[in-house]
Parts: structure tokens; sequence; C-alpha cells
């Protein structure tokens, strides 16, 4: 699957979970860690690891790590050249990582 209908099909897993305001960073060029980010949120720990758990049952490939699901304020789903945060609304908003990586790209879906 190519990267950009990689990216489509990630945020249609988010959208059929009710993720909220979801942003797609294109970090090409900015750092040798991931081409892309896709952050979103979500009003509670249950929906959180709810859209973490779609993702991560409707992809084909498994990812090379996934972190902060027990917990769910702040769940990384890393695929190499695609990084999934996913975020409780209050967590998203203490860290501001569209804030941090504001040089990127917001890349159009």
């Amino acid at each position: 699957m190519n990267l950009k209908r990689k990216i489509k099909k990630i945020v249609k897993l988010i959208e059929d979970k009710k993720g909220e305001n979801i942003i797609v960073l294109d970090l090409k060029g900015l750092t040798w860690i991931t081409d892309y980010f896709i952050i979103t949120s979500g009003d509670s720990q249950i929906q959180t690891k709810a859209i973490a758990e779609n993702i991560l049952t409707n992809m084909k490939e498994n990812p090379i790590s996934v972190e902060g699901i027990d917990d769910g304020k702040w769940i990384l789903i890393d695929y190499g050249e695609i990084i999934i945060h996913i975020f409780l609304n209050e967590t998203r908003e203490y860290y501001k990582l569209e804030k941090l990586w504001s040089d990127a790209k917001i890349a159009e879906i």
C-alpha cells in the first residue's frame, strides 16, 4: 500500500471512532524520525483506546511499536514513515505537539 493510501486509511479508521481535530503533519526534511505525524484526540480514555484498537485491528501491517495504550492519555503507534498520536483532549492541549512542530506543513488528505 502506498504512503498516501495508508494515511487515508488511518484517517478513516480514526473518523470511524469519532476522533477529533485530525491533523496530518508532513515532516519530510525536518526530521529523520518519520515522514508524517497523524494527530488526533478524544474526549475520554475509552475513546482514545477505541481509536487505537481500531487502527491496530484493521491495518494489515504490524506497527514497530505501540506506547501508552494502557493509560490512554497519549497513545503512540509507530509505523515507521507514519507515527500516530492519539491524545486525550487535555493531554493534547498540554503538550501542544502541533506547535512544537510548527515548521511542518499540514498535509492535504
